[in-house]
């Protein structure tokens, strides 16, 4: 296991070193994305915010914004479930240029498969802390935010040193979860089972 300090815009050779369970910290510009901006894109076609085209940083997140005196104030900061994004993950990296997906839990074969073809990767944070960060994150702009409110909107952003994050999923065909999902499935069971909750169980869909 590595850690490394990256800055973007993030390129091929930042993410191909990158293996699962390395540790990565980021600096640089990163814009925000989660399932309304997903359709509002991929399948209602509208053009892409200015900020998904200038930045190869995207973080699965709705963050708590004020605005004081016409300056914004990031209040709260944690990124979501990216496995809640599936449907659109591979053409969001292929039309949309990523070379990282910052969110919690991992991604399917899919999206897998495209950030193999595309060098792409996705990472972890290594904790839950959502107010620790906020001294690394300045925001500096929101696209759609009348269109999709606060927090589906796109924020721009320049973050400083933020991480730890942990790569869970590399650019070869790798991934951190799977690599635990015998041992997993069997506490899975056991805790379903204690709650009482069949084993059709599955992730929340959104679509």
């Amino acid at each position: 296991m590595a850690t490394y300090y990256l800055k973007t815009p993030l390129t091929e050779e930042d993410v191909t070193q990158l293996k699962i369970g390395d540790v990565v910290y980021i600096t640089g510009d990163a814009f925000t994305c989660r399932s309304r901006l997903h359709r509002w894109v991929l399948d209602e076609n509208h053009p892409l915010p200015e900020a998904g085209k200038e930045r190869n940083l995207l973080i699965h997140v709705g963050p708590i914004v004020l605005r004081e005196d016409d300056k914004f104030k990031l209040v709260s900061f944690m990124p979501t479930s990216s496995i809640r994004f599936e449907k659109w993950g591979a053409r969001a990296v292929d039309e949309w240029g990523l070379r990282m997906i910052i969110g919690k839990t991992t991604m399917g074969e899919e999206t897998m498969a495209m950030m193999q073809k595309k060098k792409c990767v996705h990472v972890s944070p290594q904790c839950v802390s959502p107010n620790s960060w906020v001294q690394n994150i300045n925001i500096t702009n929101v696209e759609l935010f009348n269109e999709l409110g606060t927090i589906e909107a796109t924020w721009s952003m320049t973050v400083d040193k933020l991480g730890p994050f942990v790569v869970d999923i590399d650019c070869y065909g790798n991934n951190l979860y799977k690599n635990h999902e015998h041992e997993v499935d069997e506490q899975r069971e056991k805790a379903l089972a204690k709650l009482g909750i069949g084993p059709d169980f599955e992730y929340t869909k959104l679509y």
